[in-house]
């Protein structure tokens, strides 16, 4: 379903601008001459975007893309626009404490359905507007005919995270910044993976299940199936259907060795271990269901805090095993992304202490 990015097209004017230090995952390139200095890039639809220049009005219906922007810019204040999940999000997590009111008060351009409001987009103005590439003309389609520029991005690996990224750097003219963070994620993913080749354990099952009156979770084309394998797992729910749905009666036949409760909904620990259909499950016997963190953002997608991510999945997948010192990386994280000091405070608040206290091993990463 996910192909792998194509490599670089670069678009070319009369007097060539040479450019280097692109990733590989880059899908298009800045070009200027004396006559046109307009940013032109291809997005994930193959689609060609042209910017006068570096956006300053911004408006996402992605919903991790807002606190990426802002790890690549340094700022939140060029955010205009954002998805009624991102701010949810935004008031849950610390991003308040870093940005303030410009993030816990951001205007909305659309729910969860990611139908455009053309009428708060075009009272925002804004000089591009960034939408799922993948998921139908109709919610594309409405913004351009308004003759605001579109990139289409779309969803589901490492390197679209990492196009997304690269492509964040494009429309604010910080390219290298945006290459930065993408190197840093290639070296923190071969960290993980150097520490887990040399542990001695069994691949751990495990799931990210959103657990409601509905239960869901991610398949193998999902993001959730690249940071299991990474941290040495093995994701029970693989082979679910695109909509991710499923049963108590699946879950009861895959007996997941560890369950991590999705950021997106109000389900804790306590609730899988009082469910009384779910008693059987390994996971609820050994008390290892554990609420993902929210920090910045959602670690459970793709974010710019992802590599905490791993680093997290890996520990409870191999606590015994794996060594990380988890506090002070996301200090060191968010310091760099956001040069903001987290205090012991918000770091507890990340990683849901309260409601993760009470299951295995989760008192070491307590303060």
């Amino acid at each position: 379903m996910y192909k792998k990015i194509k490599s670089l097209i670069a678009v070319m004017f009369v007097g060539i601008l040479s450019v280097s230090g692109l990733s590989a995952c880059s899908t298009g390139a800045k070009t200027a001459d004396t006559k046109d200095s307009a940013i032109v890039f291809t997005d994930q639809r193959g689609k060609e975007v042209r910017l006068d220049k570096p956006a300053e009005r911004i408006a996402t219906a992605v919903i991790p893309s807002p606190a990426i922007i802002a790890a690549v810019d340094g700022s939140y204040d060029k955010i205009v626009g954002i998805n009624e999940s991102s701010l949810k999000a935004n008031k849950g997590g610390i991003i308040g404490k870093i940005f303030g009111e410009v993030a816990t008060n951001a205007k909305t351009i659309c729910d969860s359905s990611f139908v455009p409001d053309m009428e708060a987009i075009l009272a925002l103005k804004p000089d591009v507007v960034i939408q799922w590439g993948n998921m139908g003309t109709e919610i594309i389609e409405p913004i351009e005919k308004a003759g605001i520029p579109v990139v289409g991005l779309k969803y589901g690996t490492q390197e679209d995270l990492e196009t997304w990224i690269d492509l964040f750097g494009k429309i604010l003219g910080k390219e290298s910044r945006a290459q930065e963070i993408i190197n840093g994620m290639h070296t923190k993913a071969d960290a993980v993976k150097n520490q887990i080749s040399q542990l001695n354990v069994d691949v751990t099952t495990g799931i990210v299940l959103s657990y409601g009156e509905q239960l869901s979770a991610a398949n193998k084309e999902d993001y959730q199936h690249y940071y299991f394998e990474m941290a040495g797992g093995k994701q029970v729910s693989d082979d679910v259907s695109d909509e991710g749905i499923l049963s108590k009666e699946d879950l009861i036949a895959w007996d997941p060795e560890v369950i991590m409760l999705s950021a997106f909904d109000e389900s804790t620990p306590d609730d899988i271990y009082n469910d009384e259909q779910l008693k059987s499950l390994s996971a609820v016997k050994n008390k290892r269901v554990y609420k993902t963190p929210l920090g910045v953002y959602r670690w459970q997608v793709p974010c710019a805090e992802s590599p905490l991510m791993w680093n997290w999945v890996a520990y409870l997948l191999h606590p015994d095993e794996y060594k990380v010192d988890l506090r002070t990386m996301m200090k060191e994280e968010i310091k760099y992304l956001y040069n903001y000091d987290m205090t012991d405070e918000d770091i507890d608040h990340v990683l849901r202490v309260d409601v993760n206290a009470g299951s295995d091993k989760y008192a070491t990463l307590q303060k």
